[in-house]
């Protein structure tokens, strides 16, 4: 595990020095194998460590593997404790802290804030992201290490057991801390190092070699050497068999065998009360706790169980934090695009403003593409990365607090970055939000589809860019690869078509090999893939798009429409022009040229009923696109500002592609422009403003609707490129609906389209009494006839506030 810039990023605090222990020295391989050390105490003060020499009662440290703790438990009753440190010989997650200085140079002594230094990320030095050991060799290594620094803190508390007992049988009463501490080191102060007396120098630390979980550990939180000692007593108690009773001996009390502060106090180097305080790294962070916060001293200390896992070599994600993250997977490739802003993030959390620490704003696209584009970024700084929505994020603010530092402490030990989703929140969540990203101190992402409105710091705003007819193409032949009779040609049209992120090609491929897989029956005409997937493409860009308009899968078809040929003509002008964009703007480089102003718009005037819904389903049947109808009246809002946001949602979800897009009403927001008298007038023009300008710059088609043609103000109908205009029907042309809407297998009887075709009414209206009337007919269980057209043509013209005339219905009946 690297521990790049732990040393010499470590500040002091109350006096003590923050140095981060050596990792395994050499000559470390001397505690191997069933070489004896020559003393408990000889850890314990730092002496050298003769391979192969024994002494009498000397604590045997074979590998780790076992620890024979005789002389160190009052009483001289051996307790041997085969595998006592059994899991500690594999620390997996060797990269799991690399470079992680988050934390260092921090004073979490003086008011608790994690120090957020910048080099969290900055020297990762993974490229394949983390990592665990790869080599069994270092693993077991570091497990001998931990095995080591474990036994030489309870040497500590041998000696101070021994100590004290000497004091207690000279005096007559056990000693106080500061009392065994005071024999040792100032009766003789020119006395050399021995068993009961461990000099107390600054570098002793930096002697007994430590396994790289607990160097990193020391590293990334700033532990003291009293802490990092602490720690090591706490483990001890749960990886030691022997700990229990060496620390009653040590304690003078049968009843207290565990680890607590007064022991360390006493037995411990270069001990300081600040250790204990809530504000602490060891306590703010949780590396320990205390059984009983109300009796500081002599409550038991606990590691936590997380740090315990972590040092014993099992990393794992806290389980307090499962159901709240969830783990986000790099992709397998990403676009040159996404590619570049996967390298601007990872640039953002090395270079981060020192307002906003670690901290990148990722807006643009769907939350999939900006995840797959963070987690690459974390790969690339040697991270994982964690997704958390900001919805979960607790507005009480002592929650939030405790999560935010449960967090950051898994930042460090996984190392992980956190990306969090933010979507449309009320004003508390808002708050609770921006409190919680600006008390980050290790990478993160704030991830949403728009800027976030907030006065705090931002960090680097990194946009998720669009992708270019290029790198879709690459990636609809990379989904297609294995798919049979998909040619270039069908892949160039789906690209001209529909604009879809990569997760949503690769799922539309699956999509249509399984609907190639699915067919078992023999004698079906073979599936085109071609086809499945132009349909594959159209379900997936109608995602998002469902909820804000009413959708019409197409069935009309030409013969289906009356209209006069000059209108008729247009309209299938207008469908070469969506049909043919590719060809004309990419191949021909009209879009170079031209720049601005590519989106086909239409203007469909005429009154109601008079066939501009059934055109435009028309067109979306031969262009094999789904029709959505969007009411502008319902979209238009009397907020400021709303409006705008109404239409950004629909062009947004519409420029997945798939959907030919229909303003419906248009005269609820189009009108002459108003002379501008307060602020609403001017936002009114705006809105119109932007509607047009979204609908110059959509990739599809998008039709508006009016019934007032001549209340259109003159400098917006400029900006749009065809106008169709749908006249009342005349006599000939209601003749001909009247026989295109009643079914051949209808049973009439003297029906007569040249009669029905005197009543004065559109389109829609004939439909309309054609239906009824077979209704009547078949309430009476009769063939339709001309007296049920008449029932039902008075209904309507009831509906419209008319009254039918003699010469409408002369000869019907």
């Amino acid at each position: 595990m690297g521990e790049k810039g732990a040393d010499d990023t470590m500040g002091t605090r109350n006096g003590h020095a923050s140095a981060a222990p050596d990792a395994v020295a050499e000559g470390a391989g001397a505690v191997e194998g069933g070489d004896a050390v020559e003393d408990a105490g000889a850890i314990a003060g730092g002496d050298a460590i003769d391979g192969g020499d024994t002494t009498e009662g000397a604590d045997a440290v074979a590998g780790g593997d076992a620890v024979a703790g005789g002389d160190a438990v009052a009483g001289g009753e051996a307790t041997e404790s085969a595998d006592a440190i059994a899991g500690a010989d594999a620390v997996a997650g060797a990269d799991a802290t690399e470079g992680a200085d988050a934390f260092a140079g921090g004073d979490p002594g003086a008011g608790g804030d994690a120090a957020a230094g910048g080099d969290f990320a900055a020297g990762a030095g993974s490229s394949a992201g983390p990592d665990p050991f790869a080599a069994g060799a270092i693993a077991a290594e570091d497990g001998q290490a931990l095995a080591v620094a474990v036994q030489a803190v309870l040497a500590r508390v041998d000696a101070h057991a021994r100590r004290a007992t000497a004091t207690a049988t000279a005096t007559g009463s056990w000693p106080s801390a500061s009392a065994t501490r005071d024999t040792a080191t100032v009766d003789d102060p020119n006395a050399p190092a021995t068993a009961a007396q461990p000099p107390h120098t600054e570098d002793h630390a930096q002697a007994i070699p430590g396994p790289a979980a607990l160097d990193a550990l020391v590293a990334c939180f700033g532990l003291s050497t009293f802490e990092r000692q602490l720690v090591l007593l706490a483990a001890a108690a749960e990886l030691d068999p022997t700990a229990a009773a060496r620390c009653a001996a040590a304690s003078g009390d049968p009843a207290r065998a565990y680890p607590t502060f007064s022991l360390a106090l006493a037995a411990l180097d270069e001990p300081h009360w600040s250790a204990l305080t809530p504000v602490s790294p060891l306590r703010r962070w949780r590396l320990v706790d205390l059984d009983e916060e109300t009796r500081l001293t002599t409550s038991r200390l606990r590691i936590d169980e997380r740090v315990l896992h972590f040092l014993a070599g099992s990393p794992y994600l806290d389980a307090r934090l499962h159901g709240l993250l969830r783990r986000a997977q790099p992709p397998r490739t990403l676009p040159p695009s996404y590619d570049r802003a996967a390298d601007q993030v990872a640039a953002g959390w090395n270079e981060s403003r020192p307002e906003a620490p670690l901290r990148v704003e990722l807006v643009g696209g769907d939350l999939t593409t900006r995840t797959d584009i963070a987690a690459e970024a974390a790969r690339r700084t040697g991270l994982a990365l964690y997704v958390m929505a900001s919805d979960d994020v607790p507005t009480d603010a002592a929650e939030r607090d405790r999560l935010a530092r449960l967090w950051q402490r898994e930042a460090v030990l996984l190392p992980a970055a956190l990306l969090l989703e933010v979507g449309e929140l009320d004003r508390e969540q808002t708050a609770a939000t921006d409190a919680f990203i600006e008390a980050a101190a290790v990478p993160l992402v704030v991830s949403s589809e728009d800027p976030r409105r907030t006065g705090r710091p931002r960090g680097e705003r990194v946009t998720v860019p669009g992708l270019d007819d290029s790198e879709q193409l690459a990636l609809w032949t990379d989904a297609f690869a294995d798919v049979p009779r998909i040619e270039e040609a069908h892949l160039r049209s789906l690209v001209a078509q529909f604009q879809l992120p990569p997760h949503v090609i690769r799922s539309a491929a699956a999509a249509v090999r399984r609907d190639l897989t699915d067919v078992t029956n023999v004698t079906d005409a073979p599936l085109d893939p071609a086809e499945l997937a132009w349909r594959a493409g159209l379900i997936e860009a109608r995602i998002g798009l469902d909820e804000l308009g009413r959708r019409i899968e197409p069935e009309a078809a030409w013969d289906d429409l009356v209209l006069a040929d000059h209108q008729a003509r247009i309209l299938r002008e207008i469908v070469a022009h969506v049909r043919q964009r590719a060809t004309v703007h990419q191949e021909w480089g009209f879009a170079a040229t031209l720049r601005r102003g590519l989106g086909v718009t239409a203007l469909f005037a005429g009154g109601s009923g008079t066939g501009k819904t059934l055109a435009a389903e028309v067109m979306a049947k031969e262009l094999g696109l789904d029709l959505f109808i969007i009411d502008l009246s319902q979209v238009v809002s009397k907020y400021i500002g709303e409006t705008e946001k109404n239409l950004r949602k629909v062009f947004d979800a519409a420029e997945r592609g798939g959907a030919l897009l229909l303003f419906d009403e248009a005269d609820a927001l189009f009108g002459k422009r108003s002379e501008v008298k307060d602020s609403h007038d001017r936002y009114a023009n705006l809105e119109v403003s932007y509607l047009l300008m979204r609908m110059e710059a959509y990739r599809g088609l998008a039709i508006l609707t009016t019934n007032m043609k001549k209340a259109l103000d003159p400098a917006f109908m400029r900006r749009i490129r065809f106008v169709v205009d749908f006249p009342f029907p005349g006599e000939s042309e209601r003749a001909e609906i009247w026989r295109r809407v009643l079914p051949a297998r209808a049973p009439t009887k003297d029906i007569d389209p040249e009669r029905l075709a005197q009543l004065t009414v559109a389109g829609g209206s004939i439909r309309n009494i054609a239906l009824s009337g077979a209704f009547l007919a078949a309430e009476e269980g009769d063939r339709l006839q001309m007296r049920h057209m008449l029932a039902a043509a008075r209904t309507e013209y009831q509906k419209l506030d008319r009254s039918l005339t003699p010469s409408e219905v002369t000869g019907w009946v």
